[in-house]
């Protein structure tokens, strides 16, 4: 028997595909079952159209056998099985597929849609090297009397010789390598390896996968002691819960399936369960979790959902699937159009990912719309644990995603509550053309704003922003269905009358010495000091001019490297109806330099910011107490 040698370029991709194509050893078993699955599936698809072809359903079904003596892993099938051209064919040829070539011949057969052939590039069979030092196949096939076997060491070659086997079908063993320091290969010879690894990526091939399980179970002549048994046990679910009709489902089924699958504790908020068809066509199951996971906000947090082929699961997180401020979604895809790369662990960035990644974000958008609409406690409830993520998403991309994300949010309101943008502009006046908001570390300090209260004694409602991310959301949005929003705390911002702007302009042209001084007093700190009438009862305020506010200016000041450059441009407003105003006019210039800085301090208390000297401050007030 002559040693046959693997083609040049085969011998070079056979040993790529031993130390490099593969992330994980473990994939060898699911490749394995991949095409024993294949095998399957053409038998089945044969005796579709050849009544002469039994296939019953003990036959359709996958075998693995362990012997841990012989440190030999074997994975077996009653499928169609290859003649000696076949094994030397799709076994000495890499990248050769038998699988894909089965499908393009029978294109055109009513039939071939329901054959679910994964294997289509020829190269997972060799991944079994990663983990074994020798393979053996040996196949009968269909219609032949005899059958072969090939074996190989790796890149030296193989070998095809005439062998027995009763049965049809292929069984490939696998001779486990020994251990060492730097690879444990001893747990590919236990059950319980064997069982997670098929559990992770091949639960849903449509066949059983059997395995021998050893358990303990009571012994019936002995109270209280137990016997081993060793009985064959299906390993795989077969059928995807998400292949199943949506009302064939029971809520506590999806609640169970999301416990186990993801990890969670709780029940998920939401399912969402969705089959796609048209230019691409994929099922898709996803859950809204009830909490944030542990790891949400941190660097290590990785999100995206789980990618089958076929019930075959080719990636654990596909962050591609999801933009981020979906992040918070748990789930998978399954898809049979999707183009893999060799290994079938990494994705081609094709067309059809990216229709995917569409779809299922427009799907998202749409059930978080229908629960806004018919569940609010439930959205509010939702909102509150992830509707951050939302804001973001308005803001990055340079607000591409601001007319799908905008009627999800929610602010807090001056009229209570939460409402949406929508709600808010249905509830304005006529004559109101801006949409106000204020900025703060919370609803309780912003509805005590000078600027907050003024706006609300006119029957005005304000929306209360308490992310950091608010303000630059709304900034990126612009305006909402015509109307501006308008922060209530920037300089320009005014609801006086003519006659009230009137009287403020006179007031600050008449104290112009005045104001000029307290700016002294003020150097670096404001940009300018003016009477207003804009404050109600209270004596001061800060206002922000230009583009950059206050609460901007604060998000940017925790950020490393930002500069002074990032500072807002500070406005110190006086009320000019204040008793204030006149103490500040009879005052000589070392009191109404000790006045200025005063009220200075209490207008950043006010607006929540610092004070740099908060013992000089607390000191110059006893003093003139």
């Amino acid at each position: 028997m002559r040693k046959k040698q693997f083609k040049a370029e085969s011998k070079k991709l056979l040993d790529m595909m031993i130390n490099s194509i593969y992330t994980h050893k473990e994939i060898f078993l699911r490749e394995l079952i991949s095409n024993a699955s294949d095998a399957t599936d053409k038998l089945y698809f044969k005796s579709l159209t050849n009544t002469d072809i039994s296939a019953s359903r003990d036959e359709l079904k996958i075998r693995i056998d362990i012997d841990k003596e012989n440190r030999t892993l074997t994975i077996s099938d009653r499928g169609v099985g290859m003649t000696e051209k076949e094994l030397e064919s799709n076994l000495g040829t890499i990248a050769k597929s038998d699988s894909l070539n089965f499908k393009k011949e029978n294109e055109g057969d009513e039939n071939i849609e329901n054959i679910e052939v994964i294997g289509q590039f020829g190269v997972g069979f060799y991944s079994s090297f990663m983990v074994a030092d020798k393979v053996e196949v040996v196949s009968k096939a269909l219609g032949e009397e005899g059958a072969f076997k090939w074996l190989s060491e790796g890149v030296d070659g193989y070998t095809v010789e005439p062998c027995e086997k009763e049965e049809r079908g292929t069984a490939v063993t696998l001779y486990i390598k020994e251990s060492n320091e730097n690879e444990d290969y001893d747990k590919y010879l236990e059950q319980g390896t064997i069982q997670s690894l098929v559990k992770k990526y091949s639960d849903y091939i449509r066949y059983p996968i059997v395995m021998e399980m050893t358990s303990q179970v009571p012994d019936p002549e002995k109270e209280g002691e137990y016997i081993t048994e060793i009985n064959d046990e299906i390993l795989n679910s077969q059928v995807p819960l998400w292949r199943k009709n949506k009302n064939e489902i029971t809520e506590e089924e999806y609640n169970n399936f999301y416990k186990q699958k993801f990890y969670d504790y709780t029940d998920p908020m939401t399912v969402i369960h969705s089959k796609t068809e048209g230019q691409a066509t994929f099922d898709a199951l996803m859950f809204i979790p009830q909490n944030a996971p542990m790891d949400f906000y941190s660097k290590d947090y990785e999100k995206g959902l789980q990618l089958y082929s076929n019930g075959v699961l080719i990636m654990d997180k596909c962050s591609d699937l999801l933009p981020d401020y979906f992040s918070f979604v748990k789930g998978l895809v399954d898809s049979a159009d999707l183009t893999l790369n060799i290994s079938r662990e990494v994705l081609q960035h094709d067309r059809q990912l990216k229709i995917i990644a569409k779809a299922i974000d427009k799907k998202l958008k749409s059930e978080l719309t229908k629960l806004l609409k018919n569940d609010r406690e439930k959205y509010e409830k939702f909102f509150s644990t992830f509707g951050v993520q939302l804001k973001w998403g308005v803001y990055s991309d340079y607000g591409m995603n601001k007319d799908g994300l905008k009627d999800l949010l929610l602010f807090k309101s001056s009229n209570g509550g939460y409402v949406t943008l929508k709600e808010y502009r249905d509830r304005m006046a006529d004559s109101q053309n801006d949409i106000y908001y204020a900025c703060g570390d919370s609803e309780e300090k912003i509805a005590l704003l000078p600027q907050c209260e003024t706006v609300k004694e006119k029957g005005l409602e304000v929306l209360y922003f308490t992310d950091d991310v608010d303000e630059f959301a709304v900034q990126m949005l612009m305006e909402y269905d015509g109307k501006h929003f308008v922060n209530v705390q920037k300089e320009e911002f005014d609801l006086s009358t003519d006659a009230e702007k009137e009287a403020t302009k006179k007031k600050n042209e008449d104290s112009k010495e005045l104001l000029e001084k307290m700016k002294s007093f003020l150097t670096g700190e404001v940009t300018d000091v003016k009477f207003t009438n804009k404050l109600g009862s209270h004596a001061v305020s800060l206002a922000a001019e230009g583009y950059l506010s206050m609460e901007m200016a604060k998000v940017f000041s925790q950020m490393p490297g930002a500069g002074d450059n990032m500072k807002a441009n500070l406005v110190l407003e006086i009320n000019s109806a204040h008793p204030i105003a006149e103490k500040l006019a009879s005052s000589d210039d070392e009191k109404l330099e000790k006045y200025t800085k005063i009220l200075y301090s209490q207008a950043r208390l006010i607006a929540g910011l610092p004070i740099d000297n908060p013992t000089e401050f607390s000191d110059t007030i006893c003093e003139l107490m």
